[in-house]
C-alpha cells in the first residue's frame, strides 16, 4: 500500500508583500511520513496579517472577520494589533489559506478594484450560495464553507487544481 498525503504549499513575494497562493489540492503525492510538509508558524502569521488587509477591503464587520477566521472577539483585536502574536492552529492555517486562495482567484478573474473586493457581498444565485452573498455563506464559521468559496470562485476562472 503506497503512502500518499495531501500537500498544502506556502508561496510569498516579500518583495511585493503579497501572498500569492496557498496551494490547497486534492493532488496526492508521495511523501515520508516521518518528514511532514507544513508551512511555519511565521509562514502562517504573514498570511493572516494579509488576510485581515483583506477582510478589510472586503468591508467586513468585526464578527465577520471572527466568523471566517473561527476566533473570539478578543482574539480578533490581538490578532489585528499584532499578527506575530497568533498562536498558529491547523484550524487557522486552513481558514488562511483558503482566505488567500479566494482572494488570488478573484484578482485573477477580475481586473478592477471593484470586482476584487466586491464580488464577495453580491447575492448570488448558483449553488452552493442559493441567494446568498459568498461572504454570508462563509458566516457559518465552518472552514468547508470557505473551501467551497474558493473552489467556486476558481471554478469561474477555469481554475485547474
Amino acid at each position: 500500500m503506497r503512502n500518499l498525503r495531501e500537500v498544502h504549499i506556502l508561496s510569498i513575494d516579500i518583495n511585493n508583500f503579497y501572498v500569492y497562493i496557498w496551494k490547497m489540492t486534492k493532488t496526492r503525492v508521495k511523501t515520508n511520513p516521518a518528514t511532514p510538509i507544513t508551512s511555519s508558524d511565521d509562514d502562517v502569521r504573514i498570511g493572516l496579517k494579509a488576510v485581515l488587509n483583506i477582510l478589510q477591503k472586503w468591508q467586513c464587520s468585526e464578527i465577520e472577520k471572527q466568523a471566517l477566521l473561527g476566533i473570539k472577539r478578543s482574539t480578533l483585536h490581538k490578532y489585528q494589533d499584532d499578527p506575530q502574536s497568533a498562536r498558529v492552529t491547523h484550524d487557522l492555517t486552513e481558514r488562511v489559506s483558503y482566505l488567500l486562495n479566494t482572494h488570488h482567484a478573484l484578482r485573477l478573474l477580475f481586473s478592477n478594484p471593484e470586482n476584487v473586493y466586491g464580488f464577495v457581498r453580491l447575492e448570488n444565485q448558483s449553488a452552493p450560495f442559493n441567494g446568498l452573498s459568498p461572504l454570508q455563506f462563509m458566516q457559518s464559521g465552518r472552514c468547508a464553507a470557505l473551501y467551497e468559496v474558493f473552489r467556486h470562485v476558481d471554478g469561474l476562472r477555469g481554475g485547474q487544481w
